[in-house]
């Protein structure tokens, strides 16, 4: 499976201590050698003021060496800094923790600074030391502390560039402490911003890797936007396979025009995690009392063209699924991918514990796509074509048409092993459209088959029979 992994292609986008899960994740799928996950941890460690972390690292990597002397020179550093970053921004601290002060403080800044000036002598720079002594918290590993001060930081200040980047900050924080519904909405408020503003490029306050903005230069307002979607998009992967609300809310952002055209131009891999999210979402579609939004509810459709449209660019077996089963109507190779696919999602990060949700998923879009060409199914050859033998496809297919809307219309006949599409007679005119759908799927799935069948056979040499 190494060569579907995307952990390489997505660490770039993000700021490295995100990176410490995904490798932690390589080691125990054993995707790569252990031992050179553990480098590149180490490497990325060392760029950090988590120096327990890092010598435990360089231990496993060096058993017979002894520790670096930097590594205690290091720590005392991280230490000191830690004492004096803490008592610069203590006056801050004990004005903000006073109940008299929250209660005075408004929502225009300007008149907040002008209340702290005037009542306890608090001035900007005072302030800014709120920002430092936050982004060194997440430096060392402590994101709830860093969270909390960097929020207090952003309720404060005018500051408009810290703003931001502690607003990157404080979203990376309750990422890495888990706080999935805080997360959302900071990303949501963060999105808002960029989206408002054309955006400016992610100025992390926590992290040590930089945007991957040119030094030295400004860039254009369209490419500072390009930027700050393309890492905003990657850092929603943690909340959108996270939170439980996560995977139709990544359909409704990943759709816009915005951020479609960013994952086009910029990241196509995102289109696995864009596809997985439209599997996942398709059978809940037909369980009685759905609801959802336009874009949900056609997400497969617009997925698909997609995924035709930028193959050139990204493909792995979970989007060629899509496009055998969608596009070709080749259910033999869809079954083929599938195998495969399973076994990328279960290997991948974000999507390893949605494996089995996907299999029922896909199955449940292979049966319907498989019912709306044929009115009678054979069960053996639906169960075959789900990669289930015939007594879990018939439990499985029997569970199927039970909860979701194929009830209405299909029957299973037990003593002849068939399934019976009867559909219920519309009027005339809704006939014909219907006809002519129908028809063009046929229609469709038919050219497919023939364009194979005429494909020439390769030559059998006779001396290798």
């Amino acid at each position: 499976m190494a060569e579907y992994d995307l952990t390489k292609t997505i660490i770039p986008y993000l700021d490295r201590h995100f990176a410490f899960p995904l490798l932690a994740h390589l080691v125990e799928t054993e995707t790569f050698p252990v031992e050179e996950v553990q480098a590149a941890q180490y490497e990325l460690a060392k760029g950090t003021n988590m120096v327990d972390y890092a010598v435990n690292l360089y231990e496993q990597l060096q058993p017979d060496k002894d520790i670096p002397e930097e590594f205690a020179t290091k720590r005392e550093n991280a230490v000191s800094t830690n004492e004096r970053l803490q008592q610069e921004a203590q006056a801050v601290l004990d004005v903000i923790e006073n109940p008299d002060v929250a209660q005075a403080l408004r929502q225009d800044k300007n008149q907040n600074l002008q209340y702290l000036k005037d009542n306890y002598n608090l001035t900007l720079e005072q302030i800014t030391a709120l920002y430092n002594f936050g982004q060194f918290q997440y430096t060392y590993g402590n994101y709830s502390g860093a969270a909390d001060y960097l929020y207090h930081f952003r309720v404060l200040s005018t500051d408009q560039d810290l703003n931001t980047s502690a607003h990157w900050g404080k979203l990376a924080s309750d990422i890495l402490t888990g706080k999935w519904d805080v997360a959302l909405e900071e990303l949501n408020t963060l999105r808002e911003s960029i989206d408002s503003r054309a955006a400016t490029a992610p100025l992390l306050a926590a992290a040590s890797i930089s945007a991957p903005v040119p030094s030295g230069t400004t860039p254009e307002p369209a490419l500072m936007a390009l930027h700050s979607r393309t890492w905003l998009t990657h850092w929603s992967l943690f909340v959108y396979f996270n939170h439980p609300q996560g995977r139709t809310l990544l359909l409704e952002t990943f759709l816009a025009p915005a951020y479609l055209n960013t994952i086009q131009s910029a990241a196509p891999w995102i289109l696995r995690y864009l596809s997985v999210a439209a599997v996942l979402s398709r059978k809940a579609q037909s369980l009685p009392g759905s609801q959802q939004s336009g874009k949900v509810r056609h997400a497969i459709k617009e997925v698909v063209k997609i995924v035709q449209m930028e193959e050139y660019q990204y493909s792995d077996p979970i989007t060629r699924f899509l496009k055998e089963l969608y596009v070709e109507f080749d259910f033999e190779a869809a079954q083929r991918e599938l195998v495969v696919a399973e076994q990328v999602v279960g290997n991948d990060f974000f999507l390893s514990e949605f494996r089995e949700e996907f299999l029922d998923n896909a199955r449940y879009l292979i049966s319907e796509a498989y019912c709306r060409i044929h009115q009678r199914i054979d069960i053996g050859d639906l169960s075959e074509r789900l990669n289930l033998s015939k007594d879990e496809g018939e439990k499985w297919i029997v569970n199927l048409i039970r909860e979701t809307r194929m009830g209405a219309d299909a029957k299973i006949d037990l003593e002849k092993n068939v399934i019976e599409i009867n559909r219920p007679p519309l009027p005339i005119y809704q006939t014909v459209i219907e006809k002519t759908r129908g028809l063009s799927i046929r229609t469709q799935a038919l050219g497919a088959a023939m364009a194979r069948a005429a494909q020439p056979q390769p030559a059998v040499v006779e001396g290798a029979r």
